[in-house]
């Protein structure tokens, strides 16, 4: 299948409504600290779903590690609901909502016209707010009137930045569900489990890519690794953890693009590692970071352990490995 090309703002279609006796997702597979989110959120006039990996996972019968929110209400308004929240992000302003150990982010609804997001924000340096890991109380009963300094309501383009190559900065552009789809990365990513009815909204075929165990990324798959190449290291992530197969278009730009990698703060890239490999698929990571020529980039040494000729051989120069200066 070809990559999915964002549409439009104006052509921006309706997802297909898969409801509760069409899919196999149930409220008890869901962490109840997720569930008192999503329905306070229901409760105070906001719209609230279930989305991202843990929406695939349950999909596919895995228990998720974690779960993600998303809704219509803006981060302050998140913790205008919830005590026990922080607001985090420089880059992607998300709320953190805390139950003991346990967090439950929940990110506002995005434009389309901003360039599309990472699932984990650059940096927490400016986290604010009070701290509580206690019970959370309600400090707000709905929305309330914000002013425009606090929306960042799309088409603000002075809450949106990207550096020369097409990397995003910063990003706080606010859309709708309709739009926020088209900001996240791969198919399998974009479902939306909706609290209201239990239904599962699709508008990219991720339900069906998920049942082919196909990973295919949404818009052109060259812009969307020079928006984040983080996604370089996501694709080759759920390829080991996930036994998906990367679909043709975003496997070529992967190895032709491996270099941006080189570009990413080495914060994130330890972050990706961690999650390659101490989460249960190691081995399986190794191989796929091999295979996609993206080891010599990120691992040098270990590139050149495993193949001392050719284009290792060439990294490991580049990276400064001392017999190679």
């Amino acid at each position: 299948m070809d990559p999915i090309a964002a549409p439009p703002p104006a052509a921006l279609p309706l997802a297909r409504i898969i409801p509760r006796d069409q899919h196999v997702i149930s409220r008890t597979a869901i962490s109840p600290n997720a569930l008192r989110v999503l329905y306070r959120l229901k409760d105070a006039g906001f719209q609230a779903f279930l989305v991202g990996g843990c929406v695939r996972d349950l999909m596919l019968g895995i228990e998720p590690k974690d779960f993600d929110v998303a809704t219509d209400a803006l981060p302050e308004e998140v913790k205008r609901l919830f005590r026990n929240c922080r607001l985090i992000g420089r880059r992607f302003r998300l709320a953190h909502v805390f139950f003991g150990r346990e967090i439950i982010e929940v990110a506002t609804f995005r434009a389309a016209s901003a360039p599309a997001q990472s699932e984990e924000p650059l940096e927490d340096a400016d986290a604010e707010g009070d701290e509580d890991s206690g019970l959370d109380e309600p400090v707000a009963s709905g929305p309330e009137e914000l002013g425009p300094e606090d929306t960042g309501q799309a088409g603000d383009d002075s809450e949106r930045v990207l550096d020369e190559r097409g990397r995003i900065l910063r990003d706080n552009v606010y859309g709708t569900i309709d739009e926020d789809v088209w900001r996240r990365d791969f198919t399998c990513n974009a479902l939306y489990y909706n609290i209201a009815d239990f239904s599962v909204w699709d508008y990219v075929e991720g339900s069906a890519d998920i049942a082919a165990r196909r990973l295919r990324l949404i818009g052109d798959p060259e812009t969307r690794y020079r928006e984040d190449p983080v996604r370089m290291l996501r694709a080759a992530r759920f390829e080991a953890k996930l036994g998906f197969g990367i679909e043709p278009a975003a496997a070529e730009a992967l190895v032709r693009l491996k270099g941006l990698l080189g570009d990413v703060p080495p914060a994130r890239l330890f972050d990706e590692m961690v999650k390659l490999f101490l989460t249960g698929h190691g081995r399986q990571s190794l191989e796929v970071l091999r295979r996609r020529a993206l080891l010599e980039e990120l691992l040098p040494n270990v590139a050149l352990l495993r193949d001392p000729s050719g284009s290792a051989r060439r990294a490991a120069a580049r990276a400064g490995v001392a017999q190679y200066r």
